[in-house]
């Protein structure tokens, strides 16, 4: 990876992180980014760092293996994110919110955890696939990352009980997308919860997955 591209990396998680933060979507110094370099490696945002006030030149920048080589203290949750890297290999970068409906959803009672959402949209569907609930674990338990690797790479989109969301893409920008999403969906299904809503039919999913690609844990609804 060139200079460059990695100065570009770098600015765009700051501004990425900043758009988050500015509309409310992880408060305080909560949630984090990374990315992989393709010439190893990967960056990722600090420790205690407010996603509103992100310095590029101080992003932590890990090796491999997830030492630090450059800038400041990463974040506690490296563990998450290396685990989520390691079982699914497409992913490029990885966000992970506080944001509050998310976060309410992974606390409800009656959470399927191997679709903590009904397939409520389309575009949820395309972004997200299915969302996983894992068990709660305090921030940075080393734990989560087997709760994560259990999942054998089969989600891009994770919830963490109590916690928030933790969603990979190909690229940071579909990371992100998918993120608010998931977001999006599940402050929907809070609104709706309890008034039988209509949720997309298994013919209309069978014509995403067909029209759009769309690769879907197998579940039954």
């Amino acid at each position: 990876m060139t200079a460059m591209s990695e100065t570009r990396l770098r600015e765009d998680i700051c501004r990425f992180g900043r758009s988050l933060f500015e509309r409310g979507l992880t408060p305080g110094s909560s949630g984090n980014i990374s990315v992989r370099l393709e010439g190893g490696g990967w960056l990722v945002t600090p420790t205690n760092a407010s996603f509103g006030f992100l310095d590029p030149a101080r992003l932590s920048r890990l090796d491999e293996c997830g030492r630090l080589i450059s800038g400041d203290a990463p974040t506690k949750e490296v563990p998450l994110h290396t685990a989520l890297y390691e079982t699914r290999g497409s992913a490029r970068a990885i966000v992970h919110l506080h944001s509050t409906h998310s976060v309410a959803l992974s606390m409800l009672p009656e959470i399927d955890p191997r679709a903590a959402l009904p397939p409520m949209t389309a575009y949820y569907l395309m972004k997200c696939g299915r969302t996983a609930l894992v068990p709660y674990y305090r921030p940075g338990d080393p734990a989560v990352a087997d709760a994560i690797k259990g999942l054998a790479g089969k989600y891009s989109s994770v919830l963490l009980a109590n916690h928030g969301p933790v969603v990979a893409g190909d690229t940071l920008e579909a990371a992100v997308f998918a993120t608010e999403e998931l977001e999006e969906t599940a402050k929907l299904y809070l609104l709706l919860r309890g008034l039988n809503p209509r949720y997309l039919s298994p013919e209309q999913i069978k014509d995403l997955v067909k029209v759009f690609g769309v690769a879907l844990p197998e579940h039954g609804h």
